[in-house]
């Protein structure tokens, strides 16, 4: 193995991470705009999205830590190369390598509770149409 091989993960690390600070900025702005919400009105929707947002953060938290982890043992794979360690650079770049799927699965993880916090407002707002056709219609 060639001090070459982990820094191919490098662009790739790199940009997860970025598209993983993206969503949690967006996690952050779709907080506090639900804050707005609830502090004008409580809505039942608005409970089952605080639970929702709550495991979204956790689990970003989790993907970046992972993600983070990867990077470092992949420099770090990296570092034992330049040192001539190959043993200890093969077996940093190994973990570097679980780290990162175990950061890709959290990923995986969070986009099905994304998917399911918006069928939860797509629901809401359903609702509130049927309630409207039939409040008009009496």
């Amino acid at each position: 193995m060639t001090l070459t091989t982990p820094a191919l993960l490098f662009p790739a690390i790199s940009l997860l991470l970025l598209a993983y600070t993206n969503r949690f900025l967006v996690l952050a702005q779709l907080i506090r705009k639900l804050a707005d919400e609830e502090r004008n009105r409580h809505q039942e929707a608005n409970t089952r999205q605080i639970l929702l947002l709550r495991r979204r953060i956790s689990l970003t938290k989790r993907m970046q830590l992972a993600g983070v982890l990867s990077f470092l043992l992949c420099t770090l794979s990296m570092f034992a190369l330049f040192l001539s360690l190959e043993l200890t650079g093969m077996v940093l770049f190994g973990v570097s390598l679980v780290t990162l799927s175990v950061s890709l699965v959290y990923s995986l993880w969070e986009i099905q509770i994304s998917t399911n916090a918006l069928n939860v407002q797509l629901q809401d707002v359903e609702d509130k149409l049927r309630d409207g056709r039939q409040g008009g219609g009496a």
